[in-house]
């Protein structure tokens, strides 16, 4: 009798066994699985945003419903829409009234599973305008223009509006109204000018300088009363400017340059400019 009951305990022991191992199993599984992770914004993802967001605030999502994907227009393939009332924590920018309760519609990517990132009880900031006769209500600036807020991103939002809201800040580019080279008197001397349309109208240009013996130097100002010989730097408004919106090529119709010669020198200082300036990195589809 104590044998059998040994050999039953034994039995049951191995089974406690299996069934741990399988669950140790289902858990590694489950861990395995791919987990939508939030990718880093770059200096243009933050630009984008914050250069037509009236409202910058830090909140704390406190509930969150999905609505409905025959209610949600317009929604990308992945992805969900969720209404969320949040708690406001700190106006970051604008002038707006804001009361302690927002509501408003942001869109996610989701997870194997339909599920988000958690973000509930997490502060976020979100880049939006006020809704017109709807206090506490908010039109983010875009579908996904709300971001898992950390000090580091707070920091570089706040420069960034620093820059934007700065008095002379760089102007909105929209095109290349044209461009010349005119050649010096010595062989490889020259300068090429490639003068830009801006959305509020305002005077800006490239300059583009050659000296025998030397690298060309190029500069860029916003304002017909600052001339600069000064490249932008990677990550300021004035490189977003022109690395962001610039067309990757000279348009024919702006080289108003006489001569053969001179029109292809200023086709060839286009091209070196949009080379130091490099590629515009943007993780927002």
């Amino acid at each position: 009798m104590g044998s059998t009951v040994m050999r039953l305990t034994i039995r049951s022991g191995g089974q406690c066994l299996a069934l741990l191992a399988l669950l140790a199993a289902g858990l590694a599984k489950a861990d395995s699985q791919p987990k939508p992770v939030p990718i880093p914004v770059s200096y243009a993802d933050l630009a984008d945003l914050a250069d037509h967001a009236p409202l910058v605030i830090r909140a704390q999502p406190r509930k969150i419903v999905q609505v409905e994907p025959e209610r949600a227009r317009g929604l990308r393939a992945g992805w969900g829409r969720f209404y969320v009332e949040a708690k406001t924590e700190a106006l970051i920018a604008g002038t707006a009234p804001l009361g302690g309760a927002l509501i408003y519609l942001v869109d996610l990517p989701l997870d194997a599973k339909g599920k988000p990132v958690p973000f509930k009880k997490k502060s976020v900031i979100l880049f939006a305008r006020p809704v017109p006769s709807r206090p506490g209500e908010l039109q983010l600036v875009a579908p996904d223009a709300q971001l898992l807020w950390d000090p580091a991103l707070e920091g570089r939002t706040k420069a960034l509006l620093g820059e934007l809201y700065a008095q002379g800040a760089p102007q909105r580019i929209t095109g290349v109204r044209e461009a010349i080279h005119v050649s010096g008197e010595l062989a490889g001397e020259g300068e090429t000018q490639i003068f830009l349309t801006a959305a509020n109208g305002e005077p800006a240009a490239i300059t583009v300088t050659r000296k025998p013996g030397s690298e060309p130097r190029w500069g860029a100002s916003f304002s017909e009363l600052v001339a600069s010989d000064l490249a932008p730097r990677r990550e300021t408004l004035g490189w977003y400017r022109l690395a962001c919106f610039l067309p990757p090529q000279l348009p024919a119709a702006a080289n108003i340059s006489e001569r053969q010669r001179d029109r292809a020198m200023t086709a060839q200082d286009y091209a070196f400019v949009i080379g130091q300036l490099g590629t515009c990195p943007r993780t927002r589809k």
